[in-house]
């Protein structure tokens, strides 16, 4: 074979090897690349969410409910974006899930907190909220506080994965007072079967569970619990989404608070007093 001939095949083997070197790089970068190489290759934007009313949960076509979803897909929305797939999972594996990219947001009505922070990439506050307890009707062990029940050493319950855990450690509730089950549903099951004494969750959970539940519970007073116990809602993104986020940020700041975005979240209980108001997720995750 003569040497011109071998350049000319030397030339075409690597040109052969680059194109197919470019067709893995782009498919890789399809499947698995961040948000904004995903939306331009026309694929969904997956939501996961837990099943924890209001904040995020599936009606009974599997639809996604709850505010964190409504201003997460009305965010979208303004955004062009209406290519969205959703998930249910359990609380628990919603930041892992997000962490192994099976999801791109996570809205699931989750607190922006420090730890939390260090895992997953939060959106702008998206309302302020308290904590609240659901007791059996007449509250008979008369606890309306983390330092009520740690004091009468009754059974507290929450959820796994919830702040509530790190908020009763704080004030003083022993570890084997506390009872950690899957999700607010199991709560509930846990305080009308007399096996816990208060369960934990937010206070728009609590009210919802107790208006629902026929008299059989209540919600305490989420104003007797301290002011630290008031936090931030956000929406969950990966830190290497920061681009897609600052457009998802400046959208979400023209929405929120807006007549249409309060108008889509008045059946699930937020109304003015619910916004956020000036704290930025900078400043939440510092302290927080």
């Amino acid at each position: 074979m003569s040497e011109k001939r071998v350049n000319i095949m030397g030339k075409l083997k690597l040109s052969t090897l680059i194109a197919g070197l470019a067709l893995l790089v782009g498919t890789w970068t399809t499947h698995a690349g961040p948000l904004t190489d995903r939306v331009k290759a026309g694929q969904a934007i997956r939501i996961g969410f837990s099943n924890v009313l209001p904040f995020a949960y599936p009606d009974d076509q599997g639809h996604p409910k709850g505010f964190a979803n409504e201003i997460a897909l009305g965010v979208l929305k303004k955004m062009g974006y209406s290519n969205v797939e959703t998930t249910v999972t359990d609380w628990g594996g919603l930041i892992p899930g997000l962490q192994a990219s099976r999801y791109d947001i996570i809205t699931g009505g989750m607190y922006i907190l420090g730890p939390r922070c260090k895992s997953v990439a939060f959106s702008e506050p998206i309302a302020k909220l308290g904590d609240g307890f659901i007791v059996t009707a007449g509250n008979p062990k008369h606890v309306n506080t983390y330092k009520d029940i740690a004091e009468k050493g009754a059974i507290f319950v929450t959820y796994a994965g919830s702040s509530t855990i790190a908020a009763a450690k704080k004030e003083g509730i022993a570890e084997d007072k506390i009872m950690v089950v899957p999700g607010p549903s199991e709560v509930l099951a846990a305080i009308k079967s007399g096996r816990g004494d208060a369960g934990s969750m937010t206070y728009l959970e609590a009210k919802l569970m107790a208006d629902q539940s026929n008299g059989e519970i209540q919600a305490t007073d989420p104003a007797a619990l301290p002011e630290w116990t008031y936090n931030w809602v956000g929406l969950g993104f990966r830190s290497e989404d920061a681009d897609f986020l600052a457009k998802f940020n400046e959208a979400l700041k023209q929405y929120i608070g807006s007549e249409e975005m309060l108008k889509s979240v008045e059946e699930y209980g937020i109304v003015a007093s619910s916004l956020p108001g000036d704290a930025t997720t900078k400043w939440i995750c510092s302290n927080r």
